[in-house]
């Protein structure tokens, strides 16, 4: 399956419990931090969720 990067590029810090939950099973633990995930349908939905928080880096 396809795999895409994923980039924090604002804190949680400030955001709802439930966004920060979110970046959290995305993986991120601190800000800038570039991670890689399969591009599955739950993975897109929570990069959905907190996309003002995150960016796809290509």
């Amino acid at each position: 399956m396809a795999t895409i990067k994923i980039k924090q590029i604002k804190s949680g810090i400030g955001r709802p419990e439930r966004q920060k939950r979110t970046l959290r099973a995305l993986g991120f633990i601190k800000l800038n931090q570039t991670i890689e995930k399969e591009a599955t349908p739950q993975i897109i939905g929570m990069v959905n969720k907190v996309a003002h928080l995150v960016t796809v880096v290509k």
